[in-house]
């Protein structure tokens, strides 16, 4: 233990620890091989090869998790076949120890390798997926890690299928399909997209982007190239600068799907192999751009203190999840306008609906946006039937957030400064000159230091409080009014889902504070009849023409049990915004929505 009068001596064993760590990192080497001979059957081969560490025993790890997709996945319930020789190719007496954790005892030898399989058949951004077609590999889901050597640099070598031609990474190639990376962060980080897949190619701030196309699409090569570089070329507009020096995009164009996940110098991407072909559907996937992209900056560099260096065997915790995820909503669709590529009456409608979304879900009155960033781990990856009564999303409420922190910028500094002042704050002070994470109070203290007033109400009453903001109080300094279009209309509020299974009318969801929440229907239940009716699919006839304060008799079976209900007829509160301009806008108001949309 440090003792303040033995500075010197501590500082000397200090010393003397930190030389013989990196000693033995150095003397180490690290060498993966990933192999896939029979993709049909889903499997990746795993071999590493660890040279030099000279121990009794070695802890191979397998994360549970991916960086930027907060759920403990369990990557090692997919492991199979571990084994572990010696240089010679004696086997090496193993144990798995925990969930996820393999003791090799290596007894001092000079090189130790491993071996394993791994089933990878869940196709999605934050996992691994292999068949006879490609394959696409989430590194945290396939490669384990010694214990110990995650600061150790090393080789990645692809042995790919032999009827397969083309690797796209982030990782450096030193040809051969041999990769290098500096630790296992990088390794982990960094996807791998394995086939004979179309590859694009275009230039943007200096720097060389890939595309590496996996599936058929309605795309246009041309539009598609020349659109993500507007895409490209607005982020590194707002931040100031590029920090990388390559960049690799990979797009999954599938029968469905969605989604996206950031990496250091990369992004995987998925989406409906004919969304092109529509406005929305064309603008979503530039905003997906956008979004993935962004995240370059905001979350890869400029981070939560919680969010690196990673803890790969749990849960990291932060309750910044709506600045790292919902400031990044935020900008996704206003770079996709900036650009060019999104209308500037269609973004304005979208950002009416995501307060729509957010005011429209029950949750939000229940759950603060910064739990909702805490409980990500249990609750935003494992929704069922209750959640929109339970919990509101930290990506849609933390973007509307962002609207609204840039409002209140924009106008207590007559436009001259905004939310993109503040980004590029905290990437220069927290990322290139402090080169940590920061903590919300950083946070809040960069927002006050450009709206120039302290923020402890909007914290209070908006992300650590479920309080409905006045929205049109921050709105009308871009001179712009929401309406609620259904303000003086009386619409019921059923709030029932259902769905049609084998004949059968089921509920699935129940909607907090609707009619039927009040009456009791139950999730499972079985619609048989209402008012003596028999439920067929559309169950709208039965229920429309009702009047507020009318009590209807619904007859349902639960458990095997037939009940009759008396559901009371209750009033729709559901807000449908919209955006109107001010009839005379102000000089500033214009100069406000002027900059903000980047119209001149």
């Amino acid at each position: 233990m440090f003792h303040p009068k033995q500075p010197i001596l501590y500082l000397f064993l200090s010393f003397c620890f930190f030389f013989l760590t990196t000693l033995s990192t150095l003397a180490a080497d690290l060498r993966y091989t990933l192999s896939m001979s029979e993709p049909h059957t889903h499997y990746f081969e795993v071999e590493v090869e660890l040279s030099g560490a000279r121990q009794n025993y070695i802890d191979y790890k397998m994360p549970v998790w991916a960086p930027g997709s907060y759920l403990v996945r369990e990557f090692a319930k997919n492991v199979e076949g571990f084994h572990a020789t010696d240089k010679s190719g004696k086997a090496l007496r193993h144990e798995k120890v925990d969930k996820n954790t393999w003791r090799v005892y290596s007894n001092k030898a000079e090189a130790v390798r491993v071996r394993y399989k791994v089933y990878a058949y869940e196709m999605s951004v934050r996992t691994s997926f292999l068949d006879a077609s490609h394959g696409y590999v989430n590194g945290t889901s396939i490669f384990m890690y010694p214990e110990g050597y995650q600061k150790q640099q090393g080789t990645l070598v692809i042995q790919p299928f032999k009827d397969w031609k083309t690797v796209s990474t982030g990782l450096k190639s030193t040809g051969n399909f041999t990769y290098t990376f500096p630790d296992y962060d990088i390794l982990a980080d960094s996807p791998l997209e394995i086939g004979n897949h179309e590859v694009l190619r275009f230039e943007a701030g200096g720097v060389p982007h890939e595309i590496a196309m996996y599936g058929e699409g309605n795309y246009q090569p041309e539009r598609l190239l020349a659109d993500m570089k507007k895409v490209v070329e607005e982020c590194i507009s707002l931040m100031g600068e590029l920090p990388v020096d390559r960049y690799v995009f990979i797009v999954h164009n599938l029968h469905r799907g969605g989604g996206g996940l950031e990496h250091l110098n990369s992004t995987t991407l998925q989406t409906s192999r004919w969304n092109y072909g529509t406005e929305q559907g064309y603008t979503g996937f530039m905003a997906l751009v956008a979004h993935e992209y962004f995240h370059l900056w905001n979350v890869k560099r400029l981070r939560p203190a919680p969010l690196g260096p990673f803890d790969y065997d749990k849960e990291n915790y932060t309750r910044l999840l709506w600045v790292s995820e919902g400031i990044t909503s935020y900008y996704d669709d206003l770079i996709t306008q900036r650009a060019g590529l999104m209308r500037t009456e269609r973004y304005l409608d979208v950002v009416a609906g995501s307060i729509n979304s957010v005011e429209n879900t029950p949750g939000n009155q229940v759950q603060t946006v910064a739990e909702s960033s805490f409980d990500a781990w249990i609750k935003y990856y494992r929704r069922n039937e209750n959640t929109n009564n339970a919990e509101v999303s930290y990506y849609t409420k933390g973007g509307v957030l962002g609207h609204l922190l840039n409002m209140e910028i924009m106008k207590n500094t007559k436009g001259d400064k905004s939310l993109d002042d503040v980004m590029r704050y905290m990437y220069d002070r927290y990322y290139k000159k402090l080169n940590r994470g920061f903590t919300e109070q950083e946070f809040k203290e960069a927002l006050e230091r450009f709206a120039g007033r302290k923020l402890d109400d909007f914290f209070q009453s908006y992300v650590h409080g479920t309080e409905t903001p006045d929205y049109n109080r921050y709105f009308e300094a871009a001179g712009l009014r929401l309406v609620n279009q259904n303000e003086g209309v009386l619409n019921l509020n059923w709030g029932a889902g259902t769905a049609v299974e084998n004949g059968r009318t089921i509920v699935k969801t129940v909607a907090r504070g609707s009619s039927t929440w009040e009456g009791g229907l139950n999730v499972n239940d079985e619609l048989i009849a209402i008012d003596g009716y028999r439920v067929e699919s559309d169950i709208s006839p039965l229920i429309s023409g009702r009047t507020i304060g009318d009590k209807v008799s619904v007859t349902v079976v639960r458990d095997g049990k037939l009940l009759e209900l008396q559901i009371p007829i209750v009033a729709d509160k559901s807000v449908r915004y919209r955006f109107e301009r001010v009839e005379k806008p102000t000089a500033v108001q214009q100069k406000i929505y002027t900059k903000w949309l980047k119209l001149q």
